[in-house]
């Protein structure tokens, strides 16, 4: 698990060094400070607003779990619909973990072969 935790940091600081080299070669006045390291992983290094940490951690209207990060480099989660996702599924584990057991109540229980008592030697 340690070893797992130190691949993903190393991850993490390559793809920020990778966002900061992929502006520094760009002219300056055509770096914007935010786009996408190999066109996948998004970063943003612009002052932060209001409405962008809005639009990144809380919009309930929306469907995605995962949007763009408002500052720095990965994704941020949508608090609102990771909280719905979620307490769907734990819903759902419940509702089938439920009938399970009413299953498993109703059914008559086939009778087990016991051994019978061996018996005690004077």
């Amino acid at each position: 698990m340690k070893d797992l935790l130190q691949l993903i940091r190393t991850l993490a600081w390559l793809a920020f060094a990778a966002a900061i080299y992929q502006e520094l070669r760009k002219p300056p006045e055509a770096r914007t400070w935010n786009g996408k390291v190999a066109g996948v992983v998004p970063y943003d290094f612009r002052v932060p607003t209001l409405a962008r940490l809005r639009e990144a951690y809380w919009a309930p209207e929306s469907d995605e779990v995962f949007s763009e990060k408002v500052f720095g480099v990965g994704w941020a989660v949508n608090i609102p619909v990771a909280a719905r996702k979620l307490s769907e599924i734990v819903s759902q584990y419940a509702e089938s973990t439920a009938s399970l057991r009413r299953r498993g109540h109703d059914e008559p229980s086939a009778p087990r072969d016991e051994p019978s008592p061996r018996p005690v030697e004077p």
